[in-house]
């Protein structure tokens, strides 16, 4: 199963409010990548093969799929990073005390979610044979731990965002099994895996917080160049040499198969399936390597971004100001649409299909769907039919004060 995902989300509709005027570079570049994170979550509904078999997989993938899959990789730590970087900047006009109760309500609000709204999304059903922990689930946990860090000196918060960062890699030698006294707290933690949490309910956990938790502090961090007092210019420059220097040292650490990703890349066929080895880092979870190979790009966006006034981004950005509203609807437009030509090409009613977790993804089984090209289209009609509702809402966020705004 593949979830990007997503990931998350700042400002307030996933909960953390950044200053005004508003930063135009960082409401595009997570209009950017919600936009991209629909594709992959069209493909798991759409595509006949989707969960067939992974579109990475070197033997069975083609080129295009491998791309389709590969490009939605850089949407979840995009998302953590710069909801980090938000939570610094909203730093500046708030206390410390205040920012801790924020993450910490705001933490458990994304987890509430992503147990509620965005489950059913997804299974349309409320049996709780299966819950899935992906990326809202991850920054709301990373938002707890991090209301009790902001307490702590900028200096150790950057060590600590480091040290988990470029360090968990090593946690991979700690496999545990089903039934092993610890397997449970141990995925939540780090280790990718389907566990049994409760009598009959499993938890499928593609996002353990441990690695996301060392991104979105090291976006909290990234937030001190997006501070009042300081110089767009040098943040430019700084976005630029940092993004060069990770694309460089994923390039070292890859080509050595030093360290960093638990899959090594290998020779494989010809050069073209060479290289989708070379780039084929892991998500599950996410490794040091796959981190630099996807935000380093997205600091050399952002840097470029900073100086353009260009009519093109403006959409992004709309989509960018809210976010989480995004990223609901989507599911549910995809899903919907999904099971529609679903009822319409079978002719089964809704009280004939199934939709426990076994016997399929939504109440769509396995093997259903249709051509990659039928998944672009349903992600380009639900962009889209988004694009209008997210002008309307972000409208309306600006224009009331409402409590619960700062929820959605």
């Amino acid at each position: 199963m593949t979830l990007a995902s997503t990931d998350v989300l700042t400002e307030r509709s996933l909960d953390v409010l950044t200053e005004r005027p508003r930063i135009a570079s960082i409401d595009i570049m997570r209009g950017i990548v919600m936009v991209i994170m629909a594709l992959d979550h069209a493909r798991d509904f759409y595509h006949a093969d989707a969960f067939v078999y992974d579109p990475l997989n070197l033997e069975r993938t083609t080129p295009f799929l491998f791309f389709t899959r590969f490009i939605t990789h850089f949407c979840a730590p995009t998302f953590v990073l710069l909801a980090g970087t938000a939570v610094r900047i909203s730093q500046q006009r708030k206390s410390k005390k205040e920012l801790s109760w924020f993450l910490l309500s705001r933490g458990v609000w994304l987890i509430i979610l992503e147990l509620t709204v965005i489950r059913f999304s997804m299974f349309f059903q409320l049996y709780y044979d299966v819950i899935i922990l992906q990326v809202i689930w991850a920054i709301g946990f990373c938002m707890v731990v991090l209301a009790g860090l902001v307490f702590l000196p900028f200096r150790a918060i950057l060590a600590a965002g480091f040290i988990i960062t470029f360090g968990h890699d090593i946690l991979h030698l700690i496999q545990l099994q089903p039934g092993d006294r610890f397997v449970v707290p141990w995925t939540l933690i780090h280790q990718f895996n389907f566990v049994e949490i409760l009598p009959g309910m499993s938890a499928f956990v593609p996002y353990p917080f441990l690695p996301w938790l060392g991104i979105l502090l090291l976006g909290y961090c990234l937030g001190e160049w997006y501070t009042k007092s300081f110089d767009s210019d040098t943040r430019r420059k700084l976005l630029m040499r940092t993004g060069i220097f990770s694309i460089l040292l994923f390039v070292l650490l890859r080509a050595t198969n030093l360290y960093g990703d638990p899959a090594p890349w290998s020779e494989q066929k010809n050069a073209i399936y060479t290289f989708l080895s070379f780039i084929n880092v892991t998500k599950y979870p996410v490794s040091l390597q796959y981190t630099l190979v996807t935000l380093g790009p997205v600091l050399i966006i952002l840097s470029l971004l900073e100086k353009s006034s260009s009519q093109v981004w403006r959409p992004f950005g709309v989509i960018g100001r809210v976010p989480l509203f995004y990223y609901i609807l989507h599911f549910y437009l995809l899903h919907l649409g999904a099971l529609v030509l679903y009822i319409v090409n079978t002719g089964k009613g809704l009280s004939e299909i199934d939709f426990h977790f076994t016997a399929g993804f939504g109440g769509l089984p396995p093997g259903y769907g249709y051509p990659l090209v039928a998944a672009y289209i349903a992600w380009l009609v639900v962009v889209v039919m988004l694009y209008p509702l997210c002008h309307w809402y972000n409208h309306y966020k600006t224009t009331h004060k409402q409590w619960w705004l700062s929820y959605f």
